[in-house]
């Protein structure tokens, strides 16, 4: 396998770093950091979900901003999370075709998360990719593949045997496996994503990381070792964790494009344009945002702006 392989940087910003905050941001301000996500190369955007409007009043516009992607955005692909059967209806009726599902492997989780069990939720994906319209991209989100907020570590076997159900009911979808809690270690990352390349050769394996006790990065170079070419990131680290208040959210999209870009491999992100997306989105009323890279740069621009030349 190639050492510095490219690898794809999926956008989760809109989606899973504006969820939890309080103010809702207008639709024209979504409308705009997805066109500038995308002007700064990022190539699919997960712009919403489709959930409850009473339990995330965030997302409530999701389907708005479906049809300006597919108006006025070509070559984006917009990615949408879908929690039940139900609402993967309502997004493909909507026009969506890049679907997101997600199921924790800790039955609390699954059950606090979207009130079924993991086994319900389990044969809800396998009817749904029984029916799926032809042309439709799939993507399976196991949360809690490394750490449960309420029971912990979570064992390796529980995730393969998950995989195990799953995988066959829809070979071709791509499957991110989850540090929901941002928990996980770059050891525990490589060999749980170790085990399950070689468990299911062909399967197309995506990584989503937390930052939460900053080793977000650190753990994304360790499922990219582990062959993983496919990075769910958010601008400005945006996002928080529920079970951890305070605390920072997903793993910074400009400090992952920074990390490969400094080991030689390719994400087709302009850098500049990603900053000056990431420093407006930190500065949302109710953010919560994370990162380094961002504040490094602005500190480098000052330096620079002040010291003698010689």
């Amino acid at each position: 396998m190639a050492t510095n392989a490219a690898v794809e940087i999926v956008e989760v910003g809109p989606r899973d770093g504006l969820q939890g905050i309080g103010p809702f941001v207008p639709t024209a301000a979504k409308v705009d950091m997805v066109e500038r996500l995308h002007a700064a190369g990022l190539k699919r955007i997960e712009i919403g979900s489709f959930v409850s409007a009473s339990a995330l009043p965030q997302m409530r516009d999701t389907p708005e901003l479906l049809r300006h992607c597919g108006d006025a955005l070509p070559g984006l692909v917009p990615q949408v999370l879908v929690p039940s059967r139900r609402r993967a209806s309502d997004a493909l009726a909507a026009g969506a075709r890049c679907l997101a599902w997600v199921i924790s492997v800790s039955e609390p989780h699954n059950r606090s998360n979207v009130r079924r069990s993991p086994d319900e939720s389990a044969a809800e994906y396998e009817a749904l990719a029984a029916e799926l319209p032809p042309g439709t991209f799939m993507r399976l989100n196991l949360a809690t593949a490394f750490d449960c907020p309420f029971a912990g570590r979570v064992d390796e076997a529980a995730v393969l045997a998950m995989l195990d159900r799953l995988v066959p009911a829809l070979p071709d979808a791509e499957v991110c496996l989850c540090d929901t809690t941002g928990r996980a270690d770059p050891a525990h990352v490589a060999s749980l994503f170790r085990r399950a390349v070689a468990r299911l050769p062909g399967t197309a394996f995506a990584f989503h990381a937390h930052d939460t006790y900053g080793l977000g990065t650190a753990n994304v170079h360790a499922a990219y070792e582990a062959g993983v070419r496919v990075m769910d990131a958010s601008v400005a680290g945006l996002g928080g964790c529920p079970f951890a208040p305070g605390a920072t959210g997903n793993v910074a999209t400009e400090d992952l494009a920074w990390m490969f870009a400094r080991r030689g491999v390719a994400t087709g992100i302009d850098m500049d344009r990603l900053v000056a997306v990431a420093r407006d989105a930190a500065a949302l009323p109710g953010a919560t945002a994370g990162g380094r890279v961002r504040a490094a740069l602005a500190a480098a621009d000052r330096l620079c702006g002040t010291a003698p030349t010689v």
